[in-house]
C-alpha cells in the first residue's frame, strides 16, 4: 500500500461542514486532530463553501470549539466571490443575497454591497443566507435579467444541520436560474477552482492537502488543481456513494475521521478496488 506522511503537505485545507464540525457540535476527534497537527507546525486553514458568516465568526465558532484558529486561518466562498466580482467590475454597488458574509465580503474588496437593484449597480453576488427571502431572489432577477454580471459563492444544493440535509445555496441559485434563463458567469466555491486558489494564495501553500467529506465538491476541487485530497466520512459521503466515485470524484486517501491526522501517521491512498470500509482502520 502507498503512504503518504501529514509532514509531507505544508498547509492542511479543511472543509468544514461535515468535517470539523456539524451545526454548533464538532465532529468527534476533530478538535484532537487539528491541535495535532498544529502541534507539529503545520498550517491549518479553514475553506468554506458556506457564504454566510464572516470569517470572524467561522473562526470564533472554531474556537469556541476548542480549535487554536484565527480569523485569517479561514477563507470563504463570499471571499472568493468577492475576488470573482472584481474581475467584472472595478468598485461600485453589487447587489449582495446571503447572509453577512456576502456583504462583509464585499466590502473588503472595496465594492459597496446593497440589498436594491438600481442604475448603480454593477453586479450582482449570490450566497447563502438563513434569512434569504422572495423579495431578495426577486432583486436578483432583476438585475441579471438587466445584463449584470452574476457571480454565486457556490452550488452546493444542500448543506449537513444537526436535523439533517437542509436546502444550500445551490438550491436557491436554481430558483433564480429558472427565472432568467441561465446559469451563473461564475462560481466561486468548490468544486470551481476560485475557493481553493483564493486559500493558496492567501496561506501562500506550496503543498497542500485539501480534506473533506464530499465527493462532488471537496474532492472534485482539488482533484481539479492537482491537490491531493482525503476524503473523511463524518459527513456527506458513504460508503456506497464512495463505492461508485468516478474520474475527479475519486479521492487520493480516505479515512473515518481527522483522527487519521494525530501522531503524524501514514495516510494510506485509497484503492478504488477494495472495500471503503477497509480503507482506514481506526
Amino acid at each position: 500500500m502507498t503512504t503518504t506522511a501529514i509532514p509531507d503537505h505544508d498547509v492542511l485545507l479543511f472543509d468544514l461542514d461535515g468535517v470539523v464540525y456539524v451545526g454548533p457540535r464538532a465532529v468527534d476527534g476533530a478538535v484532537e486532530a487539528i491541535a495535532a497537527a498544529l502541534a507539529r507546525g503545520l498550517r491549518c486553514c479553514f475553506v468554506t463553501n458556506n457564504a454566510s458568516r464572516t470569517p470572524h465568526e467561522v473562526a470564533g465558532h472554531l474556537r469556541s470549539l476548542g480549535i487554536a484558529a484565527d480569523d485569517d486561518d479561514v477563507v470563504t466562498s463570499s471571499q472568493a466571490g468577492a475576488s470573482l466580482v472584481a474581475e467584472y467590475a472595478q468598485g461600485g454597488a453589487v447587489l449582495a443575497v446571503g447572509g453577512r458574509g456576502v456583504s462583509a465580503a464585499l466590502a473588503e474588496r472595496g465594492f459597496e454591497p446593497t440589498s436594491t437593484f438600481d442604475a448603480r449597480t454593477v453586479a450582482v453576488m449570490q450566497g447563502y443566507g438563513p434569512d434569504v427571502a422572495w423579495s431578495d431572489l426577486a432583486e436578483a432577477t432583476f438585475a441579471i435579467r438587466s445584463g449584470l454580471p452574476w457571480i454565486a459563492t457556490n452550488l452546493d444544493l444542500t448543506f449537513p444541520t444537526p436535523r439533517g440535509l437542509a436546502p444550500g445555496n445551490g438550491a436557491l441559485v436554481g430558483a433564480v436560474a429558472a427565472a432568467v434563463g441561465r446559469r451563473p458567469d461564475a462560481v466561486a466555491g468548490k468544486p470551481e477552482p476560485a475557493l481553493l486558489l483564493e486559500a493558496v494564495r492567501r496561506t501562500n501553500a506550496l503543498r497542500p492537502l485539501m480534506i473533506g467529506d464530499r465527493l462532488d465538491t471537496d474532492i472534485a476541487a482539488g482533484s481539479r488543481l492537482g491537490m491531493p485530497t482525503l476524503l473523511v466520512m463524518t459527513g456527506v459521503c458513504d460508503a456506497e456513494g464512495l463505492s461508485i466515485a468516478i474520474g475527479e470524484e475519486v479521492p487520493t486517501y480516505v479515512a473515518a475521521d481527522l483522527s487519521c491526522l494525530l501522531d503524524g501517521r501514514p495516510l494510506p491512498r485509497f484503492d478504488p478496488s477494495a472495500s471503503p470500509a477497509g480503507s482506514e482502520e481506526r
